[in-house]
C-alpha cells in the first residue's frame, strides 16, 4: 500500500516507524514531515491545515491509505473530504472529531450519559463565568477553553486573582483566537493521572497500553505547561482493576455516546483520566494519537499497526489482534531552551547518524522539530527530539534512554532529569 501520513511532529515519526513494520506497507509519504523523518519517508512540503491541497495531492499521487495524525486537520474535516474522493483513512470525520475539537461538546456529551468526570458549567460572557466562579468559591479551579489550543488552553487558577486573569487571556484577549468564545469552568480534580489511547471502529474499542505524560517544564513537575516532556509506558497507577473499571463505565460508553448521537468515532481515541479517590474519572478526549505518548506506546505494539487502521477504518477491529509487549518503554523529550515560551531555531544536532543514535541497542530516536540544513541536522521547534528505549523493566528503560539522550547535543538543549520517577516511586510502594 501507498500510504500517506498527514502531520509532521514525533508523533508522526513514531507511526511511519511502526507503519513500516507492516508486511503490507508499501512507499510511505508524510506532509509536512520534518528533517529527521525525511531519512524514514518521502517529504511533502504541505501544511496540515491546508486541506484542499492535501486532498489534491492524495489524489494526484494515488494514495491507497491515508493517516490523519494531527488535532487540526481531523477537526477542519480532512477525513470527509478523502473520503468524498474514494481515499481511505485513519481518523474520525469531522462530526466525531468535535469530542476533541470542542470542550463543550465533550463535557455536554459525558453529562447526557453518565459517564464520570469533573462538575462543570460552560460559559460565552467572562463576566458570568468570573460571577460563577466568585459563587463557588473552590480554588484551584480549572478554566478551558472550547476549542483547539494546541494543548495549551487549559488553565489551573490557584485564586481569584489567577481566574479574573485567565478569563481575561482566553475570553477577551483571545489569546488562542476564537477557540477561546466559550470556556468550560471545572472542578479541579486530584489523584494520579493516565492517558490511555484506544483503537475504535465506532463499535468496539481496543485500548493500548497506558501511558504517564510529564507535562511541566522542569523538574519535580515546576514551569510552564507544555505539549509533554516526557512519557513512560505502562502506567504504574492504572491497575488491571482499574483497567475494568475503566472498560465499562468510560470507554464503552463513550463509543455507544457517540453511535446514539449519530457521530460514531473511527480512529484513535484518547482517554485523558484522572484516577480520583472516587474513582477513574475523564479530565478530556484527543481525537488522535497523544503526543508524545505515541512515542512510547507504538514501540510496545507487536501486532501489524497498519492492519489494525485498515480494521478501524473498515468495521473489522473485532477480528483485528490489537497485542502489545510485556515490558516498558521510556521517552525523554530533548527541548530548545527556552520552550514553551520564545526559543531560537537552527541549531546543529550533533551525535545522530541519519537521524538515529548509532549502536543504541533498543533506541529510537523520534523526531518532532528538525530541519535538513545542507545535509546538516538542525533544531526546527521547541520540542526537538524524543529518545525512546524499550526494556523488560522501566528503571532499564529510563536509563536506556537517558544514556542515549546524554549521546546527542546542541546548543541551549533542554531536558527534564525526572522524567519516570513517579513512576518508579509509585512501582516501589506496590
Amino acid at each position: 500500500m501507498k500510504i500517506l501520513v498527514v502531520g509532521g511532529g514525533g508523533r508522526e515519526h513514531a507511526i511511519i516507524k511502526a507503519l513500516k513494520k507492516s508486511p503490507d506497507c508499501g512507499e510511505i509519504w508524510c506532509a509536512p514531515g520534518n528533517g529527521g523523518i525525511s531519512y524514514d519517508a518521502r517529504c511533502k512540503n504541505i501544511p496540515a491545515t491546508h486541506v484542499e491541497e492535501m486532498v489534491a495531492f492524495a489524489k494526484e499521487e494515488g494514495f491507497d491509505y491515508v493517516v490523519v495524525a494531527q488535532d487540526d486537520p481531523l477537526a477542519l474535516g480532512m477525513v470527509d473530504a478523502l473520503a468524498k474522493e474514494g481515499i481511505p483513512a485513519f481518523g474520525p470525520d469531522k462530526a466525531a472529531a468535535q469530542i476533541e475539537a470542542s470542550k463543550v461538546f465533550s463535557k455536554n456529551l459525558m453529562k447526557k450519559y453518565g459517564i464520570p468526570t469533573a462538575a462543570y458549567e460552560t460559559f460565552d460572557d467572562a463576566e458570568k463565568a468570573m460571577d460563577y466562579i466568585r459563587a463557588r468559591g473552590e480554588y484551584p479551579v480549572v478554566i478551558k477553553a472550547d476549542g483547539l489550543a494546541l494543548g495549551k488552553g487549559v488553565l489551573i487558577c490557584e485564586d481569584e486573582a489567577a481566574a479574573k486573569e485567565g478569563l481575561q487571556e482566553i475570553m477577551l484577549d483571545k489569546k488562542f483566537g476564537a477557540s477561546g468564545n466559550r470556556v468550560v469552568v471545572e472542578q479541579f480534580l486530584t489523584g494520579p493521572e493516565v492517558s490511555v489511547l484506544s483503537f475504535t471502529d465506532g463499535n468496539v474499542v481496543k485500548p493500548m497500553v497506558s501511558s504517564m505524560d510529564h507535562k511541566r517544564a522542569n523538574d519535580h513537575d515546576t514551569g510552564l505547561n507544555t505539549g509533554g516532556m516526557g512519557t513512560v509506558a505502562p502506567n504504574p497507577y492504572y491497575t488491571p482493576e482499574i483497567a475494568d473499571r475503566c472498560m465499562q463505565e468510560i470507554f464503552l460508553p463513550t463509543i455507544a455516546a457517540m453511535k446514539a448521537e449519530g457521530c460514531p468515532f473511527k480512529g484513535c481515541l484518547y482517554f485523558g483520566l484522572m484516577l480520583t479517590p472516587d474513582g477513574p474519572k475523564v479530565i478530556e478526549y484527543n481525537c488522535r494519537f497523544g503526543d508524545p505518548e505515541t512515542q512510547v506506546v507504538l514501540p510496545l505494539l507487536e501486532s501489524d499497526l497498519l492492519k489494525i487502521m485498515t480494521a478501524c477504518t473498515n468495521g473489522t477491529l473485532a477480528d483485528t489482534e490489537v497485542k502489545f509487549r510485556a515490558g516498558a518503554a521510556a521517552c525523554v523529550i530533548l527541548a530548545s531552551g527556552g520552550y514553551p515560551v520564545a526559543y531560537e531555531k537552527g541549531k546543529p544536532i550533533s551525535g545522530l547518524t541519519e537521524g538515529q543514535l548509532p549502536g543504541a541497542d533498543e533506541v529510537t530516536v523520534y523526531h518532532a522539530g528538525t530541519a535538513l540544513k545542507e545535509g546538516q541536522l538542525v533544531t526546527a521547534g521547541g520540542r526537538v527530539l524524543g529518545v525512546t528505549a524499550v526494556a523488560d523493566t522501566l528503571p532499564d528503560a529510563l536509563s536506556r534512554a537517558y544514556e542515549a539522550a546524554g549521546r546527542i547535543d546542541f546548543e541551549r538543549l533542554h531536558k527534564r532529569t525526572d522524567i519516570g520517577v513517579r513512576a518508579l516511586q509509585a512501582l516501589a510502594a506496590r
